[in-house]
């Protein structure tokens, strides 16, 4: 079969989605490509189709087992000779399933790489018919490699342990050095690199300075009974933490961290993806390959590690198309556990340098002062104006110069010598004693009180935004103390001018206005009463088979369903995502429940 054969027959879809096709056609073609491609544009087609037109025997390495099991399911569903070996099966379940790919009835293998990158995988797997490698999450080349899961390093060897086979690698995020890295690696540089738009012009950006983050989370929050979302969290300890607050104020949520058990996961997931409402604080453990289309928000507790981390996470939201808020709270305590984690990693001076300028460029991306989304595609070598839905656009940002207020805070940092933190700089400054200051006699300073018409918090703002500005710098080998930077050096030397943002942790009436504007906003031309009553009869089948609920149909199907009220099969072979195998499956039980809606709709009994 044709391309685009298999893409009617097996998945259900009229077309290729814009830059799908390209990548198809270069894999068939027997050439190496690598593909960013945002959340949500259909980067598993891009390899599923030619596995399929290509026969033989493709090897799809993907990073975690509940990612495989699902993707494993929905091509069942579809019906393609797809399986998994993992370590979620047991040592005679595993077997089989290799028996059977030896005897050459598996089309798709998907295989983690430590699974895959052993000598014996690798000789047995030689010997097969394997006319297609797939990468999943490419990224974790990259960030993984050094020293989380070095088997990602050794992928770089399939090049000339299956010469002339062709590789793709895939990923959501890929800033130019990531995407360098990769194709360094994997094709020694020799691979056709597919970039495409990474706007997601649904999802609202959001960024607020730390200040009790728990009322910043219950605040936004307010008006999103039912809704599905992520809290993000640095720690398993807080996860924990996270959802027993919820809990306690009557939010449906539940933690997700990798030290719970495989169960306690499954469970957690299943939960999520098959109920309404639930709100899932987790790790960055959590998320990835979760095909939920309706998740409505996601909310950074903590600091991402980075702009592409940041990117990867809030691509959990709103993958339906639907608009839905993205949030991140952070501080200056965030800055400084990060830059430790840089620190303590194994892989090397360049590795942590180019990690540290990651996490500057995160930094920046928070004290923005203009639209925040277009500073989130330029760091991906993407331009765009002024996107009129992040919280600078709703609510611009108002700068004053604050140069003069900036040389006292250098100069406080100087003069008590570049070794305390930002509390007891804001201390100096406001002409608050302390005991510190106190026994080093530090009240009898130039600049002791010197700022005391503001109150701590201004100081601590205004040293905030000279920290992400690069004006100072934290001591993480330390205990967190402020120094002067070279940049800071030159402001205090009359180089230049600093401007700041007054008042920066207030709340945006404007921004919160909008954002419910946007919720209240419905689906139009379908029937909510009919989309809910396919959504609770994909949940009770997705259950009989112990799938996710999206494997059976997404939503943008169900929503397809619902408008076009199928009578007949042959009209249900039309809706979007349906599929001959899924068209022979689930044709009778779908069109029976629409027959009987549309019966009562009209008063027929």
């Amino acid at each position: 079969m044709t391309p685009h054969d298999i893409l009617r027959k097996t998945f259900g879809y009229a077309s290729f989605r814009p830059g799908q096709e390209g990548i198809v056609t270069a894999l068939l073609e027997g050439r190496n490509v690598l593909a960013v491609m945002p959340t949500g544009s259909g980067k598993s087609l891009c390899y599923q189709v030619p596995a399929l037109a290509r026969g033989g025997l493709a090897i799809v390495v993907s990073p975690l087992v509940a990612l495989m099991q699902d993707q494993v399911a929905a091509l069942k569903l579809a019906g393609v000779a797809a399986e998994s070996i993992n370590s979620a099966q047991d040592r005679d379940g595993n077997v089989a399933i290799w028996r059977r790919v030896a005897a050459g009835e598996v089309r798709l293998l998907y295989l983690s790489p430590e699974r895959l990158m052993t000598e014996r995988m690798i000789s047995a797997l030689s010997r097969l018919d394997v006319t297609l490698i797939a990468i999943d999450e490419a990224h974790c080349i990259s960030q993984w490699g050094a020293s989380f899961r070095p088997e990602y390093d050794m992928l770089q060897s399939l090049r000339q342990s299956f010469p002339g086979v062709p590789i793709g690698a895939f990923t959501a995020t890929a800033d130019e050095a990531t995407r360098r890295d990769i194709v360094g690696k994997i094709f020694g540089g020799g691979a056709e690199v597919y970039v495409a738009g990474f706007d997601r012009p649904n999802i609202n950006l959001a960024v607020a300075p730390k200040d009790n983050a728990r009322q910043q989370l219950t605040g936004f929050l307010e008006g999103r009974d039912g809704q599905s979302g992520i809290v993000y969290a640095l720690s398993r300890k807080s996860t924990e933490e996270w959802a027993s607050f919820l809990v306690s104020r009557g939010f449906r949520a539940i933690a997700y961290h990798a030290g719970m058990s495989a169960e306690d996961r499954a469970e957690a997931q299943s939960l999520f993806m098959t109920e309404k409402g639930i709100i899932v604080c987790a790790t960055i453990a959590f998320g990835m390959g979760i095909d939920k289309p309706d998740v409505r928000f996601v909310f950074h507790a903590d600091l991402p590690s980075s702009l592409d981390a940041y990117y990867q996470e809030i691509g959990r939201a709103g993958r339906d198309g639907q608009p839905s808020d993205v949030k991140m709270v952070y501080g200056l305590g965030d800055i400084q556990l990060r830059r430790r984690f840089i620190d303590q990693e194994q892989g090397g001076d360049e590795r942590r340098r180019r990690e540290h300028k990651r996490l500057d460029a995160l930094v920046a991306y928070c004290e923005a002062p203009e639209c925040r989304r277009q500073n989130l595609l330029l760091y991906f070598g993407e331009e765009s104006p002024p996107c009129g839905n992040c919280d600078i656009c709703l609510d611009p940002v108002h700068l004053v110069d604050g140069t003069a207020e900036a040389l006292w805070v250098l100069e406080a940092v100087k003069t008590t010598g570049q070794r305390f933190g930002a509390a007891h700089i804001a201390d100096i400054l406001a002409g608050k004693s302390n005991e510190k200051a106190d026994a080093l006699r530090q009240t009898g300073l130039p600049v002791f009180g010197i700022g005391k018409a503001h109150g701590r918090q201004h100081w601590q703002s205004m040293i905030r935004q000279l920290v992400g500005g690069g004006y100072l710098a934290i001591d993480v080998a330390g205990h967190g103390g402020l120094s002067v930077s070279p940049k800071g050096q030159a402001l205090a030397r009359g180089e230049g001018a600093f401007r700041y943002r007054q008042d920066p942790a207030r709340t945006s009436r404007k921004a919160e206005r909008a954002r419910k504007m946007v919720a209240a906003v419905e689906e139009g031309g379908v029937s909510d009463e009919l989309l809910q009553r396919l959504k609770s009869l994909r949940a009770k089948l997705a259950k009989e088979r112990k799938v996710p609920a999206y494997v059976v149909f997404t939503d943008r199907t169900l929503i397809d369903m619902a408008g076009k009220r199928p009578l007949t099969r042959w009209d249900f072979g039309e809706v979007h995502g349906v599929g001959e195998s899924k068209l022979q499956q689930f044709a009778a039980v779908f069109l029976g429940e629409i027959a009987r809606f549309v019966r009562q709709e009209s008063g027929v009994a």
